[in-house]
């Protein structure tokens, strides 16, 4: 269960930079700016939202999982 908790807070750390544009350079992030609608960008910080959370909380539990079985 770990390693399942473990991994599953990794993926969902990449997906939410992805959404939220965080490894893209300031080039790319001016021209994604201009490019999408208010409504386009207001989605991609939601499901960033959801799958920071969903991160925290996957390596919150794993870290509880290590620390009861150790």
């Amino acid at each position: 269960m770990f390693n399942f908790f473990l991994i599953v807070g990794i993926i969902a750390i990449f997906i939410s930079g992805i959404f939220i544009g965080a490894w893209t350079d300031g080039r790319q992030h001016r021209n994604h700016h201009f490019t999408e609608t208010k409504e386009d960008r207001t989605l991609k910080v939601k499901l960033s939202t959801i799958t920071g959370l969903t991160a925290i909380v996957s390596l919150a539990i794993a870290a509880i999982i290590y620390y009861l079985t150790n």
